[in-house]
């Protein structure tokens, strides 16, 4: 990666941290959330082979992935329950609109992150959202989001379901593995995940 590039990427982590910032004032577990997904995202992107130029946007894509949810009405985000159909509805556009904050910066590298960002939802099989891509359409760095998200959403509590345990986890993603997720980067997670600093118990 060139030093230009690597300023690039260091101007547009840093635009959008104010916002980060925002949002976790408005709701600190998905802050807190957003941390531990960009670990366990750069870890997995390693072993994966990723290049330093896709870890830096893998970097500031995995931290800021849920910036969308900024724009989702608070008795949606903070609902104390489960979702109904129309609440998914509007929580399916948090990609779409975390893309367009990104966008908003004009910065360099910009494109290639906000383009993670809105794709982190697609399953590898097609069937997730916003623009039902399948398997390599999808951006690498959107498949190792949505494994690494994926862990750590089952692992905490939250409104709508109690955490889970470390190998109840790893059975889901798993089972999971070539329709939700892309099957290669799940074989690497099983493996890294193993020795990280955000395994649970």
């Amino acid at each position: 990666m060139s030093l230009s590039e690597k300023f690039a990427y260091q101007a547009l982590e840093s635009r959008t941290k104010a916002l980060a910032t925002a949002l976790g004032f408005r709701d600190q577990s998905t802050l807190e959330h957003s941390a531990r997904v960009q670990t366990m995202a750069i870890e997995l992107a390693k072993v994966a082979g990723l290049t330093e130029c896709e870890i830096s946007a893998l970097r500031i894509s995995s931290k800021f992935h849920d910036i969308g949810k900024i724009g989702i009405p608070d008795r949606i985000l903070m609902k104390p329950g489960p979702l109904d159909k129309e609440d998914w509805e509007v929580m399916y556009r948090h990609p779409v609109i975390g893309e367009e904050i990104v966008l908003s910066t004009e910065l360099d590298g910009a494109s290639q992150t906000a383009h993670i960002i809105r794709h982190h939802h697609e399953h590898y099989n097609g069937q997730g959202y916003p623009d039902k891509i399948s398997g390599e359409s999808i951006p690498v760095g959107a498949r190792i989001i949505s494994i690494v998200d994926s862990y750590d959403a089952m692992a905490y509590t939250r409104a709508y379901h109690k955490g889970r345990n470390h190998r109840t986890i790893i059975d889901m993603i798993e089972m999971e593995s070539g329709t939700k997720h892309d099957p290669l980067l799940v074989k690497h997670f099983c493996r890294i995940i193993e020795a990280s600093t955000n395994r649970v118990e």
